[in-house]
């Protein structure tokens, strides 16, 4: 505990500190994320709140966790630079979907072939327990991608991705610590330290988003957090073990690793890039349903908890069970909100200035045309 209060307490206070000044930064250099077609804020907003994550997040993991104790940590750090950098010049100059994958895959070679976070074993799941090498090693690679990917996709609601991360990585920090591995809950804690103290200022009406910068370190940090968790949250040296802990790791990030799977095969069946925008997300549906932004994030976080409950009272029937499970409840609860969703009414200035609206909305054009000419798409 003398570690863990200290990183938490120290990342929440920076971070606290750091975002004001970020903000006034914003609007005098005019960095803001400005409203489109696809976006739902209405008024620019400073997109740099990642800044702050990083900094309160970054020093207070410098100060609370020993190099000497903790194996591979300093090339988790490393990737974390690597992913700020990314992230920070995607939201100042916007760079293309391959340069920030090529990003993702550094950042990952990094944790992987330096820090050793490496997924060794199924399990159990489907017959399969330990892996070949090279299956090993492409299993942890989509792993990773596909976390931070997850974080940054599911940035689109005042509140939902800091309010997931918050979720995560305090799941975490708090096992970790049961079982003594206080690195890691140093790690997760900091993070969560940072994400509640970002919280405040991201809460809606957001005053501050937390752009790639903060997203893609989010998905980073979880990354790290759930293949150390998957190697040993099971093992006989864990002192709490956890049956299935890939079903539970699931389980703790179904929100965002469900939308994105569900997302990206989307898009790839609709034969476009599966990094392209839409408005295609959970978020975007619970929108058009007429939800506000708190009760969006609101809900989709007290599901995720649901999911962790289910996952953890049904651990001892195994991986081949509890997963199949989870995937099936995914599906049914996604099923259930896109059938029963309501169309919204959006009044713009113009028809041609609309783009990638959802097929349920229905289109109001503010200008002198008769009320014929309106269209419904």
């Amino acid at each position: 505990m003398e570690t863990i209060l200290p990183a938490l307490i120290l990342a929440f206070i920076i971070t606290y500190a750091a975002i004001p000044a970020i903000i006034n930064v914003a609007d005098i250099k005019k960095l803001y994320d400005v409203p489109n077609a696809r976006k739902i804020h209405a008024t620019p907003v400073p997109s740099l709140g990642g800044l702050g994550i990083f900094a309160g997040f970054i020093v207070s993991c410098l100060l609370n966790i020993s190099f000497s104790n903790s194996q591979g940590f300093q090339y988790y750090f490393a990737a974390a630079l690597v992913i700020f950098f990314l992230g920070l010049k995607d939201d100042i100059l916007i760079l293309t979907p391959l340069k920030k994958f090529v990003g993702q895959i550094v950042a990952a070679f990094i944790i992987i072939y330096k820090g050793g976070a490496i997924i060794k074993s199924m399990h159990g799941f489907m017959g399969v327990y330990e892996l070949p090498e090279a299956i090993s090693l492409i299993l942890t690679y989509l792993t990773v991608i596909v976390i931070i990917n997850s974080f940054n996709l599911i940035d689109g609601v005042d509140g939902l991705a800091a309010g997931l991360g918050i979720f995560t990585t305090f799941t975490f920090g708090v096992y970790f610590y049961t079982i003594a591995h206080i690195e890691y809950s140093a790690l997760a804690f900091a993070m969560c330290g940072s994400l509640l103290a970002f919280l405040i200022f991201n809460r809606a009406p957001a005053r501050i988003f937390m752009g790639d910068t903060g997203s893609l370190l989010i998905g980073l940090v979880n990354a790290v957090l759930v293949v150390h968790f998957i190697n040993v949250a099971d093992s006989a040296s864990a002192g709490l073990t956890l049956q299935a802990s890939p079903a539970i790791a699931i389980a703790i990030l179904i929100i965002p690793l469900f939308d994105t799977l569900r997302v990206f095969s989307i898009r790839i069946l609709s034969r476009r890039s599966p990094f392209s925008p839409d408005r295609n997300h959970i978020h975007h549906i619970l929108l058009d349903r007429g939800m506000s932004h708190k009760a969006v994030s609101f809900t989709l976080i007290m599901v995720n908890i649901l999911f962790v409950a289910v996952a953890f009272f049904l651990r001892n029937l195994g991986n081949n069970v509890v997963i199949p499970v989870l995937i099936a409840l995914a599906f049914t609860s996604f099923a259930f909100v896109y059938y029963l969703r309501k169309p919204r009414l959006i009044v713009v200035k113009n028809e041609e200035n609309v783009l990638q609206l959802t097929t349920t909305s229905r289109i109001m054009p503010l200008s002198p045309t008769p009320p014929k000419a309106a269209k419904q798409n």
